[in-house]
């Protein structure tokens, strides 16, 4: 059951591109976990996309659609247990062990994930036909380490 408070369950990192695989440890800096590439600087990474969050109840609801999604493959940084999802919005800020991160803005899905999604419908997590549904982008407000099994703590507004 979903809650006001989260884990870290996966920190997940590639060259670039997806998948992305599971790491235990991170170092987080104001663009992102060192070591994490993107193959489109356009559309990802920045200070302002550092991070990619998603949850993985969303993930285990996908996958009993008939979709084959796995930490990492939707292009995420973090895959979050526990955490109700609906709170996490642009705006809003979280604590991820020692590094705290501002929701910046849901991501647009792109083809690249369509084979994880049962008859490619990468759609399925588009905030706009699914609210609720997206993965999230967020900038680094304290950078630090972050590790397995961290809590996920919401963080009062400034």
């Amino acid at each position: 059951m979903a809650s006001s408070n989260g884990v870290v369950q996966n920190i997940n990192v590639s060259d670039g591109g997806v998948p992305k695989h599971s790491i235990s440890h991170a170092v987080v800096n104001e663009l992102g976990i060192e070591g994490d590439g993107h193959s489109n600087t356009k559309s990802h990474g920045g200070p302002m996309r550092a991070l990619c969050l998603f949850s993985s109840e969303l993930q285990e609801a996908l996958n009993a659609e008939g979709h084959t999604i796995a930490p990492g493959d939707l292009g995420e940084n973090i895959t979050i247990s526990g955490l109700d999802w609906n709170i996490v919005t642009p705006g809003r800020r979280f604590q991820l062990g020692s590094v705290s991160i501002e929701i910046t803005e849901y991501t647009a899905p792109c083809y690249k994930i369509g084979a994880y999604f049962k008859d490619e419908d990468f759609t399925r997590i588009d905030q706009e036909k699914n609210p609720g549904w997206s993965r999230v982008y967020a900038r680094i407000v304290d950078s630090g380490e972050l590790s397995l099994n961290e809590n996920v703590v919401p963080i009062d507004l400034v």
